[in-house]
Order: structure tokens, then sequence, then C-alpha cells
């Protein structure tokens, strides 16, 4: 196979984003070879060119725009110091991408999957991605507190991975409740700040129930 030259790399990539806008404006049920490629600026027989199938460009897109997001946000990430400091950030990210219209797009790949079978694994895969970054931070910031040994870092992404979308998601017909659930969500922070200003005794018992309470 020969080199992609600089200007198929150029319609792949505005098919791509054309792809993600036409999705965030019109919805799955619209998002055609025609409307990503009108969107695009190109012609519909590139879509079939480049990726085959309109499900395939919709796949691609959905990774792409997952990388691009996690690479906006990968040295803000790295720069979060506590657990308190990664909700903060994650607050920015959601009002960010609420903002850009992300979170429309986020809400139309999850209701396409069902019927479009090469979503699923492509919204899973740029979800990992996002997991990767937390699972880092948490591994760093949980680090050396009392509750380190008692928790899953890989696990815990997920789960605030899940909240957040849920969050994202669960915005749209209650704003009101999503911030509730994003004050919780800091209450927690808050808890485990406080626990790691207890001195080493303090922190010596709180291990220790946390032991028992694991048995």
């Amino acid at each position: 196979m020969s080199p992609e030259t600089p200007k198929a790399r150029e319609t792949r990539t505005k098919l791509l984003e054309g792809a993600l806008r036409t999705l965030t404006e019109q919805g799955i049920a619209k998002t055609s070879a025609r409307t990503v490629a009108a969107a695009a600026g190109v012609n519909q027989a590139l879509v079939f060119y480049h990726f085959g199938t309109v499900d395939e460009l919709l796949a691609a897109a959905c990774r792409y725009g997952a990388q691009q997001a996690v690479d906006r946000y990968r040295e803000r990430l790295a720069a979060v110091t506590s657990l308190s400091e990664l909700l903060a950030v994650g607050r920015e990210i959601h009002a960010s991408e609420r903002d850009g219209g992300h979170v429309a797009l986020l809400g139309q790949l999850l209701a396409g999957a069902p019927t479009h079978a090469a979503l699923g694994p492509a919204t899973a895969a740029g979800l990992r991605l996002w997991i990767a970054e937390i699972e880092q931070v948490l591994t760093r910031v949980l680090a050396g507190t009392p509750v380190a040994e008692f928790v899953d870092p890989a696990g815990l992404a997920r789960a605030v991975a899940a909240s957040f979308v849920g969050i994202e998601l669960y915005e749209g017909a209650d704003a009101q409740g999503a911030q509730a659930a994003l004050a919780a969500l800091d209450q927690l922070a808050a808890l485990v700040a406080a626990l790691e200003e207890l001195g080493p005794v303090a922190q010596r018992a709180v291990r220790h129930r946390l032991r028992r309470a694991g048995r």
C-alpha cells in the first residue's frame, strides 16, 4: 500500500470533522454520506473511498474526536495534585465540552450504538482514553492517603468517567439535579482531603477501621 498523501490526509480529516459536526448539529438520524460530505465540503464518493462505509466513518470520527479532546486537557490533568482539584478540572471540562456541543455529540453516539454496529466499540474506545488519563491522576493523588490501599484506581477511574457521562446526559433533562450530583462529588473530595489532614495516629485508626469494614 502506498503512503497516504498530504491531500488524502487533509480529505480524511475534513470528513472526520464533518461527521462530528453533522452528528452534533443534525443528529444520528440525519447523518449520511451526503450530509457528512456537504459538511466537509467534499464529494460524497470520498466517504466510501476513504472509509468504506458510513458506519466506519462514524466510528473513526468518534475515536478521532475523543483523541482530540483528551489531547486538549492532557497537560491540565497532568498538573492535578489532589482529588478536589481533579473534580474542579472535571467541572471545567464538563462546561467546556457542553458549550462546544460535545455533550450533545456523546448523546448521539450512544443513541446510535444499538443500530450502528461500529459505534458501540468506537465510543467505548474513546471513553477508555479518558479513563486512562483519569486513572493516572487518581494513582498519583491518592498515593500516601489513608484510603490508597483500599481503592482500585482503575475501577475508580471508570466510575468517575461513567459518573461524568451520566451527569452530562442528565443535565439536558434536569440541570439542577446534575449540579447537585457534581456537588456530591465535591463533598466526597472534601472528605478525602479531611482524612489527609489527620495526624499519623488518626490516619492509622482510619486505616484499621477500613480494613475491618473490608473483611
